[in-house]
């Protein structure tokens, strides 16, 4: 069984950058079953993937240039954990981050055999 867990700052002020941790256990980061993602839903509004990193510390990003711009994610193999980080941010980044993994690099929802964390919120405010 797959356990993801997201931590970091429930609140980020405006124009800060936003840093989320996923610690994961029962399965490695440098296994080639999942892609090691993060997903968010801001309140009102679908799923939303922002990147992806596979087992072999490849990078995938959202195709929105906006959210690409200002997205970081990396990897630390010796503590299993990946991060995301979100530059710049504003109000309408306040949303639910998910860290997940999953069979396919990008998903907009949950689909059979992904392995989601319980999510975490973020507000930006100042």
């Amino acid at each position: 069984q797959v356990q993801l867990q997201e931590s970091g700052p429930g609140l980020v002020k405006p124009s800060q950058t936003l840093s989320l941790t996923c610690t994961v256990s029962g399965a490695s980061l440098t296994t080639d079953l999942y892609y090691w993602g993060w997903i968010r839903q801001p309140p009102g509004k679908g799923l939303e993937w922002m990147g992806a990193i596979n087992n072999g510390g490849r990078i995938f990003y959202s195709p929105s240039l906006e959210i690409k711009r200002r997205t970081s994610i990396s990897r630390d193999t010796a503590k299993n954990q990946f991060t995301l980080q979100l530059s710049s941010v504003t109000p309408e980044d306040t949303a639910v981050y998910y860290c997940a993994a999953t069979k396919a690099v990008a998903v907009r929802t949950r689909n059979a055999g992904d392995y989601w964390g319980q999510g975490t919120q973020v507000t930006v405010s100042s």
